[in-house]
């Protein structure tokens, strides 16, 4: 990549696309770019920064696209009539996918090293970035989330960081199809399950791409990636498992703690490591599996591995705590599949109290994709007492298919025994939550592609605050 030349963003404050200009930008490319949440006034605060760090920002009008040695970054969500690339083919301009750019990148470090799987991708590489970064190997790293452990004043949007050493780390997307471009040296597939492909797509691109790797990081526990392990030489495989006694490493005296979870990592020669975590879970286990995993396939010692976990303070939207108000507390969760629901739910099933359960669609193509899964996962997840709450699917313009709406999931759920309703409007599901809610309930706000929902769930604390105060 030419650090001199001319990025134009469309959709720049999108969850993968803000992450690369910030890397595009310390690499001394020039950068600007537009957004509909711009244009609409939402999310402030994360324009700003962009301004703060020098990308200049236009409407989404086309009236950024200025010069034919423009390269125009498109995100897979953008519709071809978006005005931004009516005036880039207009002009001639070169227009690329976020997902070229990335991987051009990722391809030309000395150890590139992709994190991909269904579930578990922005924790797993959150994680392993903060190992490489904890024992001085100086690596790039790209999140599609916040992490916490990068936050600063004057960096609040910490998604992606920019190293002079050897490992490039980044999420690889599977939902469009990308991964494909991608040539790993270290492959991590934390988990392959029903989301945005059939499962028959799903295992040709997986296996695809573990096999242009030279090691592989497989989960044991889950069924599809078990099954690509037995395909792979011994010599490439670096498995991991909770339970699986046959991975090279095992997660061992698993103990769920008010702080987070403890466990002892312990690979196949016997070595072992007691493990601290802050962020609670066993699927965090296994996400911290999978990071210890490629750290030792980067070289780490496994003892300055588990170390480094002990300060990962975790991801924004991952399970997070908002707050505490008249013995409510609030959860702010990314869980928007049928395998994150229900890892957040088994999550809150270890300590007591009844759910209340906000859960906000990313699309109506995922609901109509997903419809038996989400009903499973929230019906079998629920216990008597609690609630789901489902505002219609976040929407930011565009044609979609509306057969299978929020209603059809909660009348799912419903029919199996539990309360469930749909509330269009997602303001009158916050009041209903307000009125529901009493000491010992934990409320949690779920859902993706829509930042509002964290400050919904900020606006939600402080009203409980207000009430019992």
């Amino acid at each position: 990549m030419d650090s001199q030349k001319d990025y134009f963003f469309c959709g720049i404050g999108g969850s993968g696309m803000l992450p690369l200009a910030l890397i595009l930008k310390a690499k001394g490319a020039r950068v600007a770019g537009s957004d509909r949440s711009l244009d609409q006034g939402r999310t402030e605060q994360k324009f700003a920064f962009l301004r703060e760090h020098g990308i200049a920002l236009f409407p989404q009008d086309g009236s950024g696209i200025m010069r034919i040695d423009q390269t125009v970054v498109i995100s897979a969500a953008v519709e071809k009539t978006v005005p931004d690339l009516v005036a880039a083919r207009s002009l001639a301009a070169p227009i690329v996918t976020r997902a070229e750019l990335l991987a051009e990148l990722f391809n030309a470090a000395s150890l590139p090293i992709g994190i991909a799987g269904t579930s578990g991708k922005s924790t797993t590489t959150g994680m392993l970035g903060w190992i490489l970064e904890q024992t001085d190997r100086a690596p790039t790293f790209m999140n599609g989330a916040i992490m916490k452990n990068f936050i600063t004043p004057a960096v609040p949007f910490a998604s992606a960081v920019v190293g002079l050493g050897a490992p490039f780390v980044s999420e690889v997307d599977e939902s469009d199809g990308s991964i494909a471009l991608y040539r790993p040296r270290i492959a991590v597939v934390t988990n392959i399950a029903l989301d945005h492909k059939s499962l028959d797509e799903l295992r040709t691109m997986f296996r695809d791409f573990v096999a242009r790797s030279e090691t592989a990081v497989l989960n044991l526990d889950n069924p599809e990636t078990a099954s690509l392990a037995t395909q792979l030489r011994s010599d490439k495989l670096r498995s991991f498992s909770l339970k699986n006694a046959r991975a090279r490493l095992c997660a061992e005296n698993i103990e769920p703690r008010a702080e987070g979870v403890a466990f002892d990592a312990v690979e196949h020669d016997g070595a072992l490591e007691r493990v601290q975590l802050l962020v609670p879970g066993r699927h965090n286990v296994q996400n911290a599996l999978a990071a210890i995993a490629a750290a030792r396939a980067a070289g780490v010692l496994l003892k300055s591995a588990c170390a480094a976990l002990a300060g990962f303070a975790g991801l924004r939207r991952r399970y997070e705590t908002v707050g505490s108000a008249g013995g409510i507390t609030v959860i702010d969760d990314f869980a928007h599949n049928p395998d994150k629901i229900a890892a957040t739910l088994s999550t809150a099933r270890e300590l007591p109290g009844r759910l209340l359960l906000l859960f906000q669609p990313h699309g109506f193509g995922p609901l109509r994709l997903m419809k038996n899964g989400l009903i499973g996962a929230f019906a079998d997840g629920m216990h008597a007492g609690d609630l789901l709450l489902m505002p219609d699917p976040v929407y930011f313009g565009g044609t979609t298919d509306r057969s299978v709406t929020s209603r059809d999931i909660a009348d799912g759920v419903a029919a199996r025994g539990h309360s469930a309703c749909a509330v269009p409007d997602r303001t009158e599901c916050g009041r209903v939550l307000l009125a529901e809610a009493r000491p010992g309930d934990r409320i949690i706000i779920m859902g993706a592609r829509d930042d509002t929902l964290a400050t919904f769930a900020a606006e939600l604390l402080k009203a409980i605050a207000e009430k019992f105060s």
